[in-house]
């Protein structure tokens, strides 16, 4: 068989099974079992493959189909336009993510001084990691209760070469940081039990994903304590489920003076802002 004959079995195949990406998905898939880049399949439609290949193809199109994300099949995903090693033990990056990073980006250049910046179930380190490269005046400390996720966000610090700027601790939420924070970013479990969730997403580890009240324990835990540890002119970047916003607004109106509510890029209400001055540097935006 040849590259395109495989290509158009494996999308219609992956296609039955659910995914809503078959096409991309098969030809990530190809590239990872041939050792090229995607694109360099477009160049090589007619090349036939060896039986070795064929099967190794076959076996990462069959674990696709059953719900294994596709990072998880190549080891990697891309966040922010940065590169992001990934496996069992971490979500992997969402799309929707990127504005919780975008406006801590913005917040941090138009501040003059030096920031401190807390990432909250760190993961990958993919929130960390890209504050830090896009935000060069920003120090990050990172922290995560799985010592399995932290050896993995370790490796992306070094990867991008920011050891010197982004450091990684293991304990739960803000405990194992040291020192007040000018921002505190936090995408942590957010999903209640019993939420119907695609195959690919119940894949990945469920410490990362479930938190009891209906998803919504964790962040309130995170908005009620988090003020202690926030300089006089900080603020809270929370990434939330919608389905859960109202309740978070609402405690985080309780515990902070200031609030506003950033949307996704499906227009859904995601991340929560809160503060309780008014920075005279950056000021929010809706």
């Amino acid at each position: 068989m040849t590259v395109i004959e495989v290509l158009k079995a494996a999308s219609g195949h992956l296609q039955k099974h659910g995914s809503d990406s078959a096409r991309l998905d098969a030809e990530v898939l190809l590239a990872q079992a041939l050792g090229m880049r995607r694109l360099d399949l477009y160049l090589q439609f007619d090349r036939p493959l060896s039986d070795e290949e064929l099967s190794d193809y076959r076996d990462l199109t069959r674990r696709r189909a059953r719900g294994e994300p596709v990072a998880y099949l190549v080891g990697h995903k891309e966040f922010m336009a940065l590169d992001f090693e990934v496996n069992p033990a971490v979500l992997v990056p969402n799309p929707d993510t990127e504005v919780l990073v975008q406006r801590a980006v913005e917040i941090a250049r138009h501040v003059n001084s030096p920031l401190r910046v807390a990432d909250v179930g760190t993961g990958s380190g993919c929130i960390a990691v890209a504050i830090a490269h896009y935000a060069p005046g920003v120090e990050v400390w990172a922290s995560d209760v799985s010592r399995e996720a932290l050896e993995v966000a370790a490796r992306n610090v070094a990867k991008h070469g920011l050891s010197e700027r982004v450091h990684v601790a293991c304990g739960d939420l803000l405990d194992p940081l040291p020192g007040s924070f000018d921002l505190v970013c936090a995408n942590l479990p957010y999903i209640g039990a019993g939420a119907k969730l695609p195959a690919e997403v119940k894949a990945q580890p469920a410490s990362a994903l479930y938190a009891e009240k209906g998803g919504a324990a964790l962040v309130q835990r995170l908005v009620q304590t988090s003020g202690s540890r926030l300089k006089p002119e900080g603020r809270l970047l929370a990434e939330v489920d919608p389905e859960i916003v109202a309740e978070i607004t609402a405690a985080a109106k309780r515990a902070f003076s200031n609030l506003t509510v950033h949307r996704d890029l499906g227009g859904r209400d995601r991340v929560i802002e809160a503060w309780s001055s008014t920075p005279t540097n950056s000021e929010p935006s809706a």
